[in-house]
């Protein structure tokens, strides 16, 4: 049987890419420094993350105890969970749908405030004492009263 020109260029270059790949495997085995000293060939890494070719000064070492080292969300401190009653301006509240936001008037942000958690009727613009409780989605205003 007989070959087609096309399939000797492809074996052609089959065997040149073959070739080609041994003579860079024997390049890099020769590069490599074996006999070299382990000493010059490690890298040090310093408190600001760069690399250089001197160890760190001792004098400078600081040790954290592994237990101060939080990982994730921060252990829960009851004492930061003290109720403080604030006060706000309703900007906004539909009752057909029973949720609005309060404007605290401390720190001027916007807090939502659901009908679950009013304990007196309330339109917009009225005058308000609230406590915040975080929730999934962030600050909710509970016993929300009118200011009179």
């Amino acid at each position: 049987m007989a070959e087609t020109w096309n399939k000797k260029e492809r074996e052609k270059k089959k065997r040149q890419k073959k070739k080609e790949k041994a003579e860079k495997k024997q390049e890099r085995a020769d590069n490599t420094n074996h006999g070299e000293d382990p000493g010059n060939m490690i890298a040090y890494v310093d408190e600001y993350g760069n690399l250089s070719a001197t160890p760190p000064d001792p004098r400078k070492k600081v040790i954290i105890k592994a237990e101060d080292i939080e990982i994730g969300i921060p252990k829960h401190d009851p004492a930061n969970d003290t109720a403080v009653s604030r006060t706000g301006i309703v900007t906004f509240f539909d009752h057909d749908k029973g949720f609005g936001f309060i404007k605290d008037k401390q720190s001027q942000e916007s807090v939502f405030v659901h009908i679950n958690a009013l304990t007196e009727a309330v339109k917009e613009n009225n005058k308000v004492s609230f406590e915040i409780e975080m929730g999934p989605r962030g600050s909710n205003a509970i016993n929300v009263k009118l200011v009179k």
